[in-house]
């Protein structure tokens, strides 16, 4: 695939996008999920009277919420994972640093102490735009992003070129 078949994708709402993803990565990773625990409080309530071929089970829907949140968190974080390891030594290098640590780290960090030899501001925002333009590829191949909002306004690329070049529309 060449480069003039690729989506031209708004730099400003790719970074935006990307880094909101990024940042939902670090809490997964630092917040602890809490279980649910089944509640049993005997006192009265009113009940009116409901349709009757409901069946209602606290139980099971505590139980399913318990193992499926968590399941889902470690999917997303490993989807994550995956696609940052897939990109090149220096953005994989940025990413890590600058948006996966647990820590906060700041833009003029990574670029003036991290990179050994340091690199000026702007060859930073380069390397960072070629990152983030090919973690929105990626992950919509995954079906986590939509390349929709993220598609140059006036960009020549339309939805049945998106559809033809064999990159999804919309998940």
């Amino acid at each position: 695939m060449n480069l003039s078949s690729l989506p031209e994708l708004d730099r400003r709402r790719t970074q935006t996008t990307i880094e909101s993803m990024l940042e939902k990565y670090r809490i997964f990773k630092t917040v602890t999920f809490e279980a649910k625990e089944a509640g049993i409080t005997y006192s009265y309530s009113e009940r009116f009277h409901g349709p009757t071929h409901t069946i209602t089970d606290q139980t099971a829907a505590i139980a399913a919420h318990n193992v499926d949140v968590p399941a889902a968190r470690r999917a997303y974080c490993a989807a994550l994972d995956s696609v940052v390891d897939r990109l090149d030594k220096r953005e994989q290098q940025l990413v890590r640093e600058r948006y996966m640590r647990r820590d906060e780290v700041y833009d003029y960090t990574v670029y003036n102490h991290v990179f050994d030899p340091p690199v000026s501001k702007d060859t930073y925002v380069k390397i960072r735009s070629k990152a983030f333009y090919k973690m929105a590829l990626a992950l919509t191949d995954l079906g986590l992003l939509s390349l929709d909002s993220l598609i140059k306004n006036g960009s020549s690329m339309k939805q049945e070129e998106l559809k033809n070049r064999g990159l999804p529309s919309v998940y």
